[in-house]
Order: structure tokens, then sequence, then C-alpha cells
């Protein structure tokens, strides 16, 4: 008799209770803007984050709420005019986006310092030895960036991770996903970029990386605009002062500058 009485209760407070989430829900119902989900339609649904929110219904709900419509990089111009329309705003521009690989170091120009057979992920090669490369500051090619895109933009060429810039999107997810930071979000531009993230002397570059920037200042002295400084060993452009002229290019003795075609 006391097992029945014990579930009768037992019963009854989970009835109780599901009559006060019920009542709770009806008296506490926040009706959502229509717009929110008229937003998020016009939105590719990558949930990529480029935009600076956890995804495209975080972005939309951001849009009702006064943000710039312009920020989804994968969706471009025609999301930020379909949301614009719906928010009866100006779009505004939409900044092209596409990622660098800074590293050349292919098979031709560098090779392995001992035999990785792990796993095969960047993160998990990085972690023994700063990864099987012999440029500890270079791509490792095992593809954790190729994992990380959502838009098959990316491929693992001789040993390097390339990206097709017809399918690239400007992301980033492959940014976030490197170990070695060596891919970059930059606008879309012809101006020269320095293929290189190895801050070691010239030597011990040179000895890593047939390819590798050696610090040796030639583009630094050479450039009419003072875009380019040798810093912590490296090149770096100041794409702010940048015209394209391309002179750093020309007198690269290591050809570490360039223009990447598929980048």
């Amino acid at each position: 008799m006391s097992i029945v009485t014990a579930a009768a209760v037992v019963t009854v407070i989970g009835l109780l209770g599901a009559a006060i989430l019920v009542v709770a829900a009806h008296f506490m119902h926040v009706e959502e803007d229509p717009r929110i989900a008229q937003v998020q339609q016009v939105l590719p649904g990558a949930n990529c984050g480029a935009c600076g929110y956890a995804g495209c219904a975080d972005y939309a709900k951001a849009i009702v709420e006064g943000a710039p419509v312009n920020k989804c990089v994968p969706g471009g111009a025609a999301a930020a005019e379909q949301a614009a329309a719906i928010m009866g705003v100006e779009a505004g521009a939409v900044a092209k986006r596409k990622a660098i690989v800074a590293c050349q170091g292919t098979f031709d120009h560098t090779e392995n310092k001992y035999i990785y057979e792990g796993i095969s992920s960047c993160k998990a090669a990085a972690a023994l030895y700063s990864g099987s490369a012999a440029c500890e500051f270079g791509c490792l090619g095992y593809g954790d960036c190729m994992e990380a895109c959502k838009f098959n933009a990316i491929t693992i060429e001789n040993g390097v991770a390339r990206v097709n810039p017809e399918k690239c999107t400007g992301c980033g997810a492959c940014e976030q996903a490197c170990p070695k930071k060596v891919i970059w979000i930059r606008p879309e531009s012809e101006k020269p970029v320095v293929m290189c993230a190895n801050h070691d002397r010239g030597a011990q570059t040179r000895k890593a990386c047939s390819a590798g920037c050696i610090g040796c200042m030639k583009c630094e002295k050479s450039c009419p605009e003072g875009a380019i400084k040798v810093t912590n060993n490296v090149a770096r452009v100041d794409y702010d002062k940048c015209t394209g002229c391309r002179t750093c290019m020309n007198v690269c003795p290591v050809h570490a500058i360039t223009i990447p075609k598929v980048v």
C-alpha cells in the first residue's frame, strides 16, 4: 500500500510541476520579432563566425537590434542588401576578404626533421617538438585548415595548404584552426605578400627553408613608400602605405615576397 501511495504522490507532484511550467510559459512568453527569422533566411547559414557572432541566428538577432548588416563575409553584398531591405537601412560596402597561407615551405624548399606517424592533425603534430617540419614556423600540411573549411576552398599541395580564391569566403575558420598561425585573413588585393612567418635569423632560416625570408632588409631599403619593415627577422608590409609597385618583390633574393595567384 505504501508503494502505491508513494507512486501517487510522485504522479501528483509531476502533474503539478507540469501545470506550473505551462502557466509560467504562457505568462512569461516573449514574442520574437519576426524580422529575426526573415534576416536569418537571407544569410547563408554557414555559421562561420566571421561576422563576430556565434552563428547566423545570433547575427540575425543582432541586426534587428541595430548591428550593421554588412558583416556577413560569405553572404557578401547580396546578403547585406537583402538584410538592409528588411531593416529599411543602407547596406554599405562589404569588403571582400581572402585567406592567405603565408608559407612557401613545400617539399621543394624544405624537408621534415623527423618522420611523423601520429594522428594526421597539425595540432597534434605541433605538440610534438613543434611539428615535423624543418621550419618550426611553417605550415605542417596535415590539413586541420582543410577540415575546418566549410566551403572546400583549401587543399594540401606538396606539403603546404593552398586556398582556392574562387571558393574562399574569408570566413576565418582556417585561420583559427592553424596552430602555426600562418593563415591570415586579408582584404582582397593585388599587393605583395611576404610568404613567410619564420622569426629565426637569416642563416638559420636558410637552413630550414630555401624560400624563407632571411631578414636581409633589401625590401625595406628599396621601398619608395616605406611600406615594408623587417621586424623580428621577418619582413612585413604596411598595406595602408603600400601602393603595389612590386619593388620589394624584385629585390628579394629568396623570392619570399609575391602576389599569390592561388593564396
